[in-house]
């Protein structure tokens, strides 16, 4: 049977219509909250990794200095083979957790040794000469450094268990590194 042309539909109806624009009004507000939270979010992994970045540098910083039994400024930290002032020991000065009296970061004298971090904090970030970098004011950053050698099956001094804490608001990075004493008499 044919369906005369006058009677056939010649679009879509009122009730088509409305669906169709719920529907897709629900779906587009399921987009944009997603968008919505996406961007919110986004700056987070931004300051991650700048304390990140912070941590990684101050933990490079501190694994690169000498780890001996006596003080580098010591006349026998080359060849002491013990942390203890004597015959095959220091002349003078053994290296202990913490900076010598008048050592610091920035200036003469500096740390050199390890050992010189433990308890070491600053806050804004500053480099190497006190100055303080662009961006990096709302972060500190804290230094803990503990003997570790038992966990390694040897003698506890041996080995220094190195925590670079950074904090910045809500994100807070710790990263951990050891120091052996693999070379006691290398100084630079």
């Amino acid at each position: 049977m044919c369906i005369p042309s006058r009677y056939r539909q010649a679009g879509i109806s009122l009730v088509e219509l409305v669906m169709f624009i719920v529907i897709v009004g629900v779906a587009v507000a399921g987009v944009l909250s997603v968008m919505n939270v996406t961007t919110r979010h986004s700056a987070d992994p931004m300051l991650r990794k700048q304390a990140l970045a912070i941590a990684e540098s101050l933990l490079e910083e501190i694994e690169l200095q000498p780890f001996t039994y006596c003080d580098p400024d010591d006349a026998n930290a080359a060849s002491a083979t013990g942390a203890f002032v004597g015959v095959n020991g220091c002349a003078a000065t053994v290296e202990a957790l913490g900076p010598e009296t008048g050592e610091t970061r920035y200036a003469s004298p500096q740390f050199d040794n390890v050992n010189d971090y433990s308890g070491f904090s600053m806050s804004p970030i500053v480099d190497i000469t006190n100055s303080p970098l662009a961006g990096l004011g709302a972060y500190t950053a804290s230094v803990s450094i503990t003997q570790a050698g038992a966990r390694f099956s040897l003698p506890a001094a041996e080995v220094l268990q190195i925590d670079v804490r950074v904090i910045s608001g809500d994100t807070d990075i710790t990263l951990t590194g050891y120091r052996f004493r693999y070379a006691p008499n290398a100084v630079p």
